[in-house]
């Protein structure tokens, strides 16, 4: 029987059905992380808005990041939660279409964060006379307004494409939320635009940020090459080394999803190569950023002294 889309109200968000007896588990796990995403997003805001010593470009882009991440999670991980306890694995026509937009323009704005945060860093290292200059109150909001913005008109025009298309066949989607190859996947017909559209905007949104990134390190490590003391040039590969492993996580597992034709997508795997960037990086975003930043170390501790005073004299 075919449908098309003004037939359709609603999807069905199969998930992880075909492991239902480790659905428990997977909430407990995914719950888990979820609330340590929020939590520790949060401190990061919180610690850098209220210490005066964190109002520079690098902690401005650290904020942008955190709270970016609490969105990008957001508008995914709670329907997979529910749909993980509830029979009804159903969402909504509009509803679906508004988790993939903004899962998109978030993917996008995460993309671009993390190539001004980069080239912050390229900077301060490469050019530090003149950081101060280069790297202004103005550059550095701009640089954020432009993140954000940068993937609205193509992934609004990617949603709506996807959402206007003729659906047929069933309406069960093997994925636990609206992504673009699962919905590509229901679609009658030819959907060579629809392909041609997500290359398009992979290259725009994820490739051309990627290789600023890239460029903006082999400088840094250039630089860093040439610095006299060994624990300086150790410090400074190290922080390099966590910044990309996430940079090569988020971008590497995204890329294998979407740069696929759609002759050699494998959605079961698809699905779960798209935990390591809907999951892992607001998770661990938290950690390599700000808890293992001795500057942050130092304002968090501030902030948990206003809070407790009475239990951190008492521990001294």
């Amino acid at each position: 029987m075919r449908r098309n889309q003004s037939m359709v109200n609603n999807f069905l968000l199969l998930g992880f059905t075909n492991l239902s007896d480790l659905e428990g588990l997977f909430f407990v796990v995914f719950l888990t992380i979820y609330l340590l995403t929020l939590t520790g997003n949060s401190l990061i805001i919180m610690v850098t808005l209220t210490d005066q010593a964190l109002h520079n470009p690098m902690y401005f882009f650290l904020r942008n990041l955190s709270f970016l991440e609490i969105c990008y999670t957001s508008v995914t991980i709670p329907k997979m939660l529910e749909n993980l306890l509830s029979k009804d694995k159903t969402i909504s026509f509009l509803g679906c279409a508004f988790q993939m937009s903004i899962f998109l323009i978030t993917g996008a704005a995460e993309c671009y964060i993390l190539a001004a945060m980069a080239y912050d860093r390229y900077v301060a290292i490469c050019q530090p006379l003149h950081y101060t200059l280069i790297m202004s109150s103005c550059i550095s909001y701009e640089l954020v307004v432009a993140s954000w913005l940068a993937g609205v008109p193509v992934q609004l025009g990617q949603t709506i494409l996807v959402f206007t298309s003729n659906f047929c066949g069933s309406n069960e989607i093997n994925h636990f939320f609206c992504d673009i190859p699962a919905m590509v996947n229901l679609i009658c017909g030819d959907v060579s635009i629809n392909e041609l559209i997500a290359q398009v905007e992979v290259a725009l949104l994820a490739v051309i940020p990627f290789a600023l990134v890239l460029i903006s390190y082999i400088s840094i490590v250039s630089t860093i090459l040439k610095i006299p003391s060994v624990e300086g040039r150790h410090k400074a590969f190290s922080t390099c080394s966590s910044h990309l492993i996430v940079v090569v996580v988020f971008y590497g597992s995204g890329m294998a999803v979407y740069l696929k034709p759609k002759s050699s997508h494998s959605l079961d795997t698809d699905k779960f190569l798209s935990l390591f960037y809907t999951v892992l990086p607001p998770f661990i975003n938290p950690l390599i950023y700000g808890l293992r930043n001795k500057e942050v170390k130092e304002a968090l501790g501030k902030v948990l002294l206003i809070l407790h005073p009475r239990e951190t004299n008492r521990h001294r």
